[in-house]
């Protein structure tokens, strides 16, 4: 097809050889031609305007990927290109059969490498390049599985090379990442831009996700009915963590760290707020070296002491089993057309970058020799050592480079320098060619391998970057196979399960149970420090700027009350060895915004931040569009000049935020079932709000003043409590210590006091598990069980009672209040040893080296 309209490809073909669009710079290929097409009928202003709902949806719906080092933060957003990447299925059936055939050929030779080694033995493949990379693991030798499979999940690297053809680039075997959100490209594009899919028939991915859920079902030991399967995350610090939460809840398999494994009795079991529950498939996320500190890295803590032992004695399957790293392996690759010849009699279907091993002496000399125009890679990627591209380098730096190659040769490849195709991309309102990398997924089924139609396109941050990488800024693309037969799709969400669900709340990884209850601790706890600092700025606002904010008695109790609440001392409590903070304004400033200030508000967001993304796939989208619109307002602020910041854009921050944190405390309580563990944040959420209500009492209201100025500060403790409306409607009169202490502090049916928060905690922790066994309480429910008795038998007369013997002390509500604070704390602690303590880490009698 000739191209009629310049508009949208203006400059394109300034540096491309190969495209996958265009034919020429007048003609496009016939398989993109109703792409292109739709692309003109949509016109430039639509396609931005689709770009940016593209664009929201993904930050709205909590599509993230984390950036290594970025300055801001973790969940930075998804990127999805609106331009798809297409193939046509004639295309692709040869692509298939090479993926199949490549993945069946890494299975044997991983299978060969822990076995008889009959490669090595016939010197198909050098020693080196096995037992140099640091993906060859000893523990794993002779290890026999329950799946027929060595390799049951791999993902392939593909890009097109000068002859037209796919190529392989990589080969991905540990943990290949990027079904989740192939997934969620499908899922967006064919919501925000079906009229870019008019008169195109794309085929289906979904079955992929079926036979996915059924090859972690059947690869159960002995072949169990109903397996339970976990999937096994670092952390929400790892840079695909969504997709493992994603995955998680997709499946309905429970989402756990190493902590919420242990090994006992030669099995696995997951530990569970009642009891341990034995593990039959982990379906993990953690490379190989990590999984077990007992017998790999000792410093882990992302793995299970003991874990390798539990599959020497196949009590537990591993998708993908520890030690296929070795074979993501550049080294290989020169040798993969013989291994072909040996296991197959075959020749590889998907063609290879030329690659020379430099652990040989021929092929070294031809390294050095040609070094400017090669690309230099380690044969592992362990340590994350950048690929080199000589041709960048000046003399110094080349010589560095062969030193070091030749210092170890067998670690390092050297490979052909490959223009690969370019793919449109759509960028600043036109298209422009961007290099392109395909990552493919092939599976297990019974004795062969199918392949998922389609996979993860992702493209190079701009036209002259080489380096097509997520953590480089590149983008992805929907990734379409064109198939005139192809089926109807089915929702891609609907999966029928054979196997048991976890939901209940015995079934609660610990792990999960505990991160729960923190994030009720820490949600309230930033609500309750907001509340307080808006109220006290607003006091701050109304003071004469002359005067000294310690020679006023009220400020001076407000701003002692901030210390106390936050425990940021010695801030405006000061110590034996200096008084109080000089500078108020910069210490309020600090205490709200300051993340590395322990105590803060912004270092409570940033605890609670941490306990909320550790278990987002108990979320809604709901939730997480709140929590995304918390940490935009707190980002905003945070990046503002701390030095110009007034007290009223503070209030306006706060005001916002209070507002934002109630509706997200809102859609908790109707998005998770108690059984699920909305009971673990209930006591954490009740239990934080008694004990810093509890504080405020001590630091405000335990000793008297004159009256004018007791009087205002009972009136600042209501409005830092939220209740002095509630009041002046309850009680119609003047405020006085003994009617706020009934009202905040006795009141059983006042949903914010103290006295119905702690009757609340008592009822919610007689309902978890363990609790009331033969009649019997725990050590925290005898606490807040005392707590409870303790408020009840309390008379705010005589809580009000003043010892002017002891400096103006209310004595009796000064030992109450110390009392509870204690008991608080037992209950709490109490809570942690019985369902969050995790086991100590275990250690290996000598070290080894796995850096």
């Amino acid at each position: 097809m000739k191209i009629v309209s310049q508009s949208l490809i203006e400059n394109y073909f300034d540096n491309v050889s190969y495209d996958e669009m265009f034919q020429s710079e007048t003609e496009i290929k016939e398989t993109w031609i109703k792409i292109y097409d739709n692309l003109k009928s949509l016109g430039r202003e639509e396609l931005i305007s689709r770009q940016k709902e593209i664009d929201w949806n993904l930050s709205e719906n909590g599509i993230t990927y984390n950036i290594y080092n970025d300055p801001n933060g973790l969940n930075r957003p998804w990127n999805l290109n609106i331009v798809p990447f297409i193939m046509h299925k004639n295309e692709w059936q040869e692509v298939e059969r090479g993926l199949k055939q490549r993945a069946h050929l890494l299975d044997l030779v991983v299978k060969d490498i822990y076995g008889k080694r009959e490669l090595l033995k016939k010197g198909i493949i050098p020693h080196e390049v096995i037992f140099g990379h640091r993906g060859f693991l000893r523990q794993c030798d002779g290890i026999e599985l329950n799946t027929e499979k060595y390799l049951s999940l791999y993902g392939a690297d593909l890009s097109r090379g000068p002859d037209g053809r796919m190529w392989v680039v990589n080969d991905r075997t540990q943990a290949p990442s990027g079904m989740g959100y192939a997934l969620e490209n499908r899922t967006i594009a064919k919501r925000v831009i079906p009229d870019l899919y008019k008169n195109i028939h794309v085929g289906v991915e979904d079955w992929f996700f079926d036979d996915f859920d059924q090859l972690l079902v059947n690869a159960a030991p002995e072949k169990k009915q109903n397996p339970t399967i976990v999937v096994l995350t670092p952390g929400p610090h790892n840079e695909t963590y969504f997709e493992h939460a994603y995955l998680a809840s997709y499946y309905g398999y429970p989402l756990v760290r190493g902590s919420d494994l242990v090994v006992r009795e030669g099995k696995l079991w997951m530990k569970s707020l009642k009891e341990l529950k034995q593990i039959d498939v982990i379906y993990r996320r953690v490379d190989d070296i990590f999984v077990d500190p007992l017998e790999l890295r000792e410093d882990s803590y992302l793995g299970v002491a003991g874990l390798l032992n539990v599959i020497r004695n196949k009590n537990v399957s591993v998708i993908n089993p520890i030690g296929v790293g070795i074979i993501e392996n550049s080294g290989l690759i020169p040798f993969m057309p013989a291994i072909a010849k040996y296991f197959l009699d075959e020749k590889l279907v998907l063609p290879q970058i030329a690659t020379w091993w430099c652990g040989q002496e021929k092929e070294l000399d031809v390294v050095l020799s040609n070094i400017s125009n090669l690309v230099i890679k380690r044969i592992d990627r362990s340590n994350r050592e950048s690929i080199v591209f000589a041709e960048f380098l000046d003399n110094k730096e080349l010589e560095v480079l062969k030193n070091k190659i030749k210092s170890q040769p067998h670690l390092y490849v050297a490979q052909e320098k490959i223009k690969f195709s370019t793919v449109p991309n759509f960028s600043k309102g036109k298209l422009e060619p961007r290099n392109m990398v395909c990552r493919a997924f092939t599976i297990a089924k019974n004795d062969t391998y199918k392949v998922m139609t389609g996979g993860l396109v992702r493209v190079s941050s701009t036209t002259e970057n080489l380096r097509v990488s997520n953590q480089r800024g590149g983008t992805s693309k929907d990734f379409c196979i064109i198939d005139e037969n192809a089926k109807k799709v089915k929702n891609a969400f609907y999966n029928v399960k054979n196997t048991p669900v976890l939901t209940g709340l015995n079934d609660l990884p610990s792990l999960t149970a505990e991160n729960l209850y923190w994030a009720g601790r820490y949600i309230n706890r930033a609500l309750v420090t907001s509340r307080h600092l808006r109220m006290v700025l607003k006091q701050m606002m109304n003071m004469d700027d002359n005067i000294n904010p310690y020679d006023n008695p009220k400020i001076s109790v407000l701003l002692q009350s901030v210390t106390q609440l936050t425990n940021t001392f010695p801030g405006f409590v000061g110590n034996s060895s200096e008084g109080p903070v000089k500078d108020v304004r910069k210490e309020l400033i600090a205490v709200v915004l300051d993340k590395e200030k322990s105590g803060s508000l912004a270092y409570t967001l940033s605890m609670f931040n941490n306990s909320y993304y550790t278990i987002r796939n108990l979320w809604s989208t709901d939730m997480w569009r709140v929590f995304d619109s918390i940490h935009k307002l707190w980002s905003t602020i945070q990046n503002e000049d701390f030095e110009i910041i007034t007290y009223k854009r503070l209030i306006k921050t706060l005001d916002q935020l209070i507002t934002r944190l109630i509706a997200f405390m809102g859609l908790i309580e109707e998005s998770i079932l108690v059984d699920q563990g909305l009971l673990l944040y209930f006591i954490g959420l009740n239990l934080e709000g008694a004990m810093l209500h509890v504080t405020n009492c001590q630091s405000m209201l335990t000793v008297t003043s004159d009256d004018y100025i007791q009087y205002e500060i009972l009136e600042a403790i209501l409005q830092s409590h939220e209740s002095l409306n509630i009041y002046r409607y309850s009680y119609r009169s003047h405020i006085t210590i003994e009617s706020v202490l009934s009202l905040i502090l006795l009141d059983s049916k006042y949903a914010r006091s103290i006295t119905y928060l702690v009757g609340r905690t008592k009822k919610d922790v007689q309902r978890l598990p363990n609790s009331n066994i033969e009649q019997v309480l725990q050590g925290y429910e005898k606490s807040i069980f005392e707590a409870y008795t303790k408020l009840n038998s309390s008379t705010a007369s005589n809580l009000a009672l003043v010892s002017y013997e002891n400096n103006f002390v209310r004595e009796n509500l000064k030992q109450l209040l110390s009392e509870l604070s204690e008991l608080f704390y037992d209950t709490s602690k109490g809570i942690s040893d019985t369902y969050f303590n995790h086991i100590k880490n275990q250690s290996q009698l000598t070290s080894q080296n796995f850096s």
